[in-house]
């Protein structure tokens, strides 16, 4: 069965349109003959909104009870009893009501569309997972509904719902969006022009990746070379010496110059043998390239000017930068340099030539005869039929008759030159060459291939084994010292893959994007199968799209029976397929890495499970025990009918029966709010609250002369679960009960902290005068099942701190403990004030439910 194509309308804030958008698009499809209906869509009141669903088909929501309350979700299997052509879903980054089928709303979308169900959907740029940092800084607002990027980057059309914001904050003021009791709030505080402009820039760079994703793969699907200037992308060229950091820094300024800029910092490792790299100055400016937020990569080639010119097209680059040539003038002869090459080859690509203070230092004497690529042989042949013809006619204009040996060492100096040029063959064509201008014009008979004298054929026989030794010496140690350099270059770039590995800063993914640019391939994958006889699955990928097996990919390199190394694009020689083997062998070890990092985390689960296992039977066997034990005593004593009791004997009973359940129900509460906790099944339900209702009900448990409160009807209203919060203040309470001196209360104080530049907070301080808490063990006294100093058995399992740090964190806030001056300790609830983040939640959460999200 085929997997039904997913489209989502992304847009920066609520109320811009997304859901307009989507239904509009549904209509769209009806008109064609597409079979939709609408699996959820939330209109949130909006009358333009819900006019748009007449028309549709309407599937039933499922109902839910939590907590007393009633909420609907999307009913999944209603929807694959149906199963539409087509299915619209709202809010994909939703978060379900305890009991649904699953715990996001994506996760029902991934089900629809592995059962073939087209789906269109809507999320709020906000929500993306790799954006919640920058949201929460920029609005001050942390958000708790996110959907993986990976989620919607497979998205097969993502749409981009744009809005300005002087228009989006004219759509609220006239009502389109919110109530108008929440219009001028929403306007002050989340919808500010500033956080508007800041999401719709966030929101407009994230779909440009999406696109350029797409833009790449379509170029390389259709071999397009030349360069799309769609973004600036700045190539800079290192070798490896000092200049490098100045190239960096001058890409960096002109990438400055245009939003969405990117630098990609490359190293041709080479295999000419020309010149060495300093490791030390490209970790350096590998350092300097990545913190000024652009990427380092290496390459190999032989050619430096074509491997780096491949990259930046492969890239599609639209600006390369290089320094000035270190070269002295008269080494110039050798050929016109990297630079030069680079600018008169790129073609559309611009060229920088970045002076710096190294430029004209010197490179060094050229190494003879290293790499003899097509073009220096055919010079080399070249010569071997101009440079002979050209010295005997100097030499004949100079004197006639036969040549003296230190002449005919001219000849012979002919055919080093042609080795060093061209290689072997080139500087036997020339001792060829050589051999028959002398017998023609220097040897007797003159003018004929005749020799009259044996002396002249020995001469002329020892002339052509001489020539054609040190040819074969000379194209033998150019043959081996590019051998030497390519053994360089590959040892480079096992050392930067090693580096990486150890370092354990890159996956998978980011391990084969090395290996396709190392080799210039399309695609780069790794497969695996739990068996010789079963079918290969893609483990990860870089590039396109592979192909479904290793085999029919271009290259192969198998790593063992369940693992192989596919490369798709080009063939490689079996010096690059050595090299790749390294590479094979290391993504092995990044994924046995991967695997063994995922069990270690698995079994310090199960620890902490068999922990928290271990301390709740220690629980059940005597801190449960005691409180039941009590009850039944007095049960017991009440039943008994040979003991008259008094009414004030039975009203001691019935009370110490009465304050053992109370008890007795505290630690079982506690229990499960901690299994709650540890298994991820807290969903709070955040609102505007008022700490001046919820402390004192908190407070409530303790006798009235225990608890002393200063918390003002004037402090900002808190964003939190009023149940979980009165919970959270509670237990700390009663903790400090236990401990604070006789005789005197427990001070509970509130304030209210606008720190500059960041979101308003309320902070409420519960302090005692006992003995206080060491700084060492402070963390602890929030660890589950733990007691601090000498608290005596009986007095609670260790879990009133930790279900209150829990109940508050779930809630985006804080505790923590910190020393009471004077003596004691004093637990610090820090909350988010409602001022901005109640707007959020309005335009976050749906209508009849604090956990939905409204988008527009």
């Amino acid at each position: 069965m085929a997997r039904g194509k997913l489209r989502i309308f992304l847009g920066a804030a609520p109320g811009v349109g997304k859901t307009y958008a989507m239904l509009a698009e549904a209509h769209r499809r009806v008109e064609r003959g597409t079979d939709v209906v609408v699996a959820f869509v939330e209109h949130h009141n909006r009358e333009r909104t819900r006019r748009l669903l007449d028309g549709l088909e309407v599937l039933p929501r499922r109902t839910i009870a939590h907590r007393g309350a009633v909420f609907t979700e999307m009913d999944t299997d209603a929807v694959l009893a149906r199963r539409p052509g087509c299915a619209l879903v709202d809010e994909l980054a939703h978060t379900n009501v305890p009991g649904s089928r699953h715990a996001k709303r994506w996760q029902d979308v991934e089900e629809l569309l592995d059962a073939g169900i087209d789906v269109v959907s809507t999320v709020n740029v906000q929500h993306l997972e790799s954006l919640g940092d920058a949201v929460a800084a920029i609005t001050g607002v942390p958000q708790r509904e996110t959907v993986p990027d990976e989620v919607v980057r497979r998205a097969d059309e993502i749409e981009l719902v744009d809005m300005s914001p002087p228009a989006l904050r004219r759509r609220m003021a006239h009502g389109n969006v919110y109530a108008a009791d929440k219009v001028d709030a929403a306007l002050s505080n989340y919808f500010r022009p500033g956080n508007l402009t800041a999401l719709r820039e966030l929101a407009l760079l994230w779909v440009a990746d999406r696109t350029d994703e797409h833009l790449q793969r379509y170029r390389a699907e259709h071999g397009i070379a030349t360069t799309w200037q769609a973004r600036e992308r700045i190539v800079v060229g290192l070798t490896g010496g000092p200049e490098g950091g100045t190239l960096i820094r001058r890409a960096a300024r002109i990438a400055a110059k245009g939003s969405g800029s990117e630098i990609l910092a490359v190293h041709v490792a080479r295999g000419d043998g020309l010149g060495g790299a300093s490791p030390r100055e490209l970790a350096v400016q590998r350092k300097l390239v990545e913190d000024l937020g652009g990427t380092y990569h290496a390459v190999v080639g032989d050619s430096v000017p074509a491997a780096l010119l491949e990259f930046a097209r492969g890239v599609n680059a639209t600006q390369v930068v290089l320094g000035t040539s270190r070269r002295r003038a008269w080494q110039y002869v050798f050929g016109p340099g990297v630079g030069a090459t680079v600018a008169r080859e790129s073609g559309d690509i611009d060229v920088h030539i970045v002076t710096h203070e190294q430029a004209g230092g010197g490179l060094g004497l050229p190494r003879p005869g290293t790499g003899v690529s097509r073009g220096r042989r055919a010079a080399g042949y070249v010569f071997a039929l101009v440079a002979p013809p050209l010295l005997t006619a100097v030499l004949r204009a100079v004197r006639q008759g036969p040549l003296t040996p230190t002449e005919t060492l001219l000849f012979l100096t002919l055919t080093v030159a042609a080795a060093l040029l061209g290689g072997l063959w080139p500087a036997l064509a020339t001792a060829v060459v050589a051999t028959l201008l002398l017998d023609f014009y220097f040897t007797e008979p003159l003018h004929t291939l005749t020799v009259g004298h044996a002396g002249n054929v020995l001469s002329l026989a020892i002339f052509v084994l001489v020539a054609a030794s040190v040819a074969s010496v000379v194209d033998l140690a150019a043959r081996r010292t590019q051998q030497a350099a390519r053994s360089r270059a590959e040892a480079e770039a096992l050392g930067l893959l090693a580096g990486d590995v150890l370092r354990g800063v890159r996956g998978l993914p980011p391990l084969l994007e090395r290996v396709r640019e190392t080799f210039g391939e399309s695609s780069a994958a790794l497969f695996e199968r739990e068996d010789p006889r079963q079918r290969w699955r893609c483990v990860a990928h870089s590039g396109e799209r592979p192909p479904d097996r290793p085999e029919d990919a271009d290259v192969d390199m198998p790593v063992s029976e369940t693992l192989a190394l596919a490369l798709s694009g080009r063939v490689l020689s079996a010096e690059d397929q050595r090299l790749l083997g390294a590479f094979a062998a290391q993504a092995a070890v990044v994924l046995e890495r991967q695997r063994l990092a995922e069990e270690a985390a698995h079994s310090r689960r199960l620890a902490e499970g068999n922990r928290i296992r271990t301390a709740l039977l220690a629980a059940v066997s005597h801190d449960l025990r005691t409180p039941l034990a009590g009850i039944k005593a007095a049960v017991s004593s009440l039943r008994a009918e040979d003991v008259a009791f008094s009414p004030e004997d039975e009203e001691e009973l019935i009370a110490t029966i009465d304050a053992g359940a109370n008890r007795l129900e505290h630690l079982i509460g506690n229990l499960l709010d901690m299994s709650r906790l540890q298994t991820g099944g807290l969903a709070p339900l955040l609102r505007e609250t008022a700490l001046d209702e919820v402390v004192p009900v908190a407070a409530g448990a303790l006798p009235p002369e225990r608890v002393a409160l200063q918390v003002g009807e004037d402090l900002p209203l808190v964003l939190a679960d009023p149940g979980l919060l009165e919970r959270a203040v509670g237990n700390v309470l009663e903790n400090a009960a236990r401990y604070h001196p006789a005789g005197s209360p427990v001070l509970v104080t509130a304030s209210a902290l606008r720190p500059a530049g960041g979101p308003s907070r309320v902070e409420l301080r519960v302090v005692d005068r006992g003995p206080g808490v060491p700084e060492p063990e402070r963390e602890r006294v929030f660890a589950p099942f733990q007691r601090v100093g000498d608290a005596p058995r009986g007095s609670g399992v260790g879990l009133g701190l930790a279900v209150a740090r829990g109940f508050t964190e779930a809630m985006g806030g804080s505790l923590t403990a910190e020393d009471t001056p004077g003596g004691g300790l004093t637990m610090v609830f820090t909350l988010p004030a409602a001022e901005r983040s109640g707007v959020a939640a309005a335009g976050e959460h749906g209508a009849g439910t604090e956990l939905r999200e409204g988008t527009g």
